[in-house]
């Protein structure tokens, strides 16, 4: 691991790779580290407004490898109708049908938030059914679009464009800005998929 001095009072700690930002980020909420903020990445953990000592003996210490679950699990409902199930089904191998069967019946974590507000990077698939974005990005996806690029699963929670393979669809809310958590998927929240 290497910690970069951000500024007077933030630190970027670089890690090995998505669990490992999730697993430290756990580890600092739950031992009350005196961050403002503790914001993990695809491959980092930005900790702002926190004495740097704190940071170091925390990374130098031992902490579990795994994510406590902190926010329970999620469960979205989806209509399995989006555009690129087809292409999804021949890189996987399988049907379309074994597309929903797969992707339902995994458990992804919320890894980090990125792209739009309430746009989480969920961390799931297997390297085997990695894909690659679409070669052109859609000019609108619409908002709700449940989508796949690499090993990430994604929820657009607002219409926009992008380039993630698109297999279906949910209803639920995503980002509320009325709310006290707009962020219906914050980091480290488990997250299902239930066919509609």
């Amino acid at each position: 691991m290497k910690l970069i001095h951000v500024g007077p009072h933030a630190v970027l700690v670089e890690v090995d790779g998505t669990a490992e930002a999730l697993a430290l980020a756990s580890a600092a909420r739950q031992r009350g580290i005196g961050a403002q903020e503790i914001v993990p990445g695809a491959r980092t953990v930005l900790f702002d407004g926190v004495d740097a000592d704190e940071v170091a003996a925390l990374v130098a210490g031992q902490w579990p490898d795994e994510v406590a679950e902190e926010t329970g699990t999620v469960v979205l409902p989806v209509a399995y109708d989006g555009p690129d199930l087809e292409p999804v089904a021949r890189a996987w191998g399988c049907t379309v049908d074994e597309v929903v069967e797969r992707h339902t019946a995994r458990e992804f974590t919320a890894a980090f938030c990125g792209f739009a507000p309430g746009f989480a990077y969920l961390a799931g698939l297997p390297d085997h059914w990695r894909v690659p974005r679409l070669g052109s990005p859609r000019s609108r996806i619409r908002a709700g679009a449940v989508a796949l690029a690499d090993t990430w699963c994604g929820v657009y929670p607002h219409a926009s464009p992008g380039g993630w393979l698109v297999i279906g669809h949910t209803t639920a809310r995503l980002w509320d800005t009325g709310a006290e958590a707009p962020a219906l998927l914050v980091p480290g929240t488990r997250v299902r998929f239930e066919a509609t």
